[in-house]
């Protein structure tokens, strides 16, 4: 672990710890180095407390107590010509899910009426692809400003790689923000995927910006990167300036090439939240895919660095359910709130 220059002062009748002191350097606008990252994620699992409580220092100056609630629906699945190595949905894998085109007008007004249903502030529309064809960015287009009317929701779109012109379309209909994870570090990339190259996906998220659009991009845990990987992303996201971070925690599907996989456990889950947040002081954190297998019990220990959730299921596994979340909030004294 690196050694933080300790400051002993008292502050409200307690020690203040190296990780608080590293937090107040974080609030006063001193950017985290790569040893100083790669030192939370090593954090010693008996000063875990610690660092989630600075976590949470810095979370709650731009955040406060309040939760962002995201809804995820698969509106077309299983179709996807890549060989992403952790996806259900891949070209490689051999999961059991459900596989079909873009999803109905009305079946998509459905699901955007469930998002208004569990509070949810963001619907977020996902197709399985390399990127979208002219049919559904034209479906994309015509059913956004109808999502946005009638139920006041905001709408990310994640329909893989994506050129000027897509993305410009993209802001035209209304949507909001555009989620493309980077996934992993540049290094580690070609381990997970082939049929495109990280700088693929830099591509997408920098088009997407030239829009006008918010990048809402985060990364995968578990898939056998180093935790300089793990460290490599979260600077890339800082540099990209990313306003939305997805952290998702590998679910090993049977079937996919990752399956079997098991890297993770809480406590390493919570120090990359908390890395996460130190890294990227005044972005929306995410607890994303996996958090119910992988964070178990200490899942309410995550929105002490993380400010948002998804509600409900992911793209083809099972969330827990909703009322468990609202429960989770509330035992914590967070709120639910609209996306800012």
């Amino acid at each position: 672990m690196i050694q933080l220059s300790p400051n002993d002062a008292l502050a409200a009748g307690q020690v203040v710890t190296p990780w608080q002191t590293l937090a107040g350097r974080v609030l006063d606008g001193h950017q985290l180095d790569f040893a100083e990252a790669l030192s939370v994620l090593r954090c010693p699992d008996e000063e875990l407390l610690d660092l989630m409580a600075a976590a949470y220092r810095v979370r709650r100056q731009y955040w406060g107590n309040r939760v962002q609630l995201y809804f995820l629906m698969n509106a077309k699945s299983g179709l996807c010509p890549e060989d992403c190595g952790y996806c259900s949905q891949s070209k490689v894998s051999e999961a059991e899910i459900p596989r079909y085109n873009l999803l109905s007008e009305p079946r998509l007004m459905e699901g955007a009426r469930l998002a208004a249903e569990r509070n949810a502030a963001t619907f977020c529309l996902v197709i399985s692809a390399r990127g979208p064809t002219e049919r559904e960015i034209d479906a994309v287009a015509r059913i956004v400003p109808k999502i946005k009317a009638k139920y006041d929701l905001n709408v990310c779109a994640c329909l893989g790689l994506l050129t000027p012109e897509h993305a410009q379309r993209l802001k035209a209909c209304g949507v909001d923000k555009v989620n493309h994870n980077l996934n992993t570090s540049e290094r580690f990339y070609p381990e997970i995927c082939t049929t495109h190259t990280y700088q693929d996906r830099v591509a997408t998220l920098r088009a997407v910006r030239e829009a006008g659009l918010e990048l809402c991009s985060g990364g995968i845990l578990g898939m056998g990167e180093r935790d300089e990987d793990v460290v490599q992303m979260a600077f890339e996201l800082r540099d990209l300036k990313v306003e939305s971070i997805p952290l998702n925690f590998l679910d090993p599907i049977d079937g996919t090439p990752l399956a079997g996989t098991h890297r993770l456990n809480p406590r390493y889950c919570l120090k990359t939240l908390a890395m996460m947040r130190l890294v990227n002081p005044r972005a929306e954190l995410r607890i994303a895919g996996g958090r119910e297998m992988h964070l178990g019990s200490l899942q309410a220990l995550g929105l002490y660095a993380a400010n948002s959730i998804f509600v409900g299921d992911y793209l083809t596994t099972k969330g827990q359910l909703p009322e468990a979340d609202y429960r989770m909030i509330e035992e914590l004294g967070f709120v639910v709130a609209p996306d800012e």
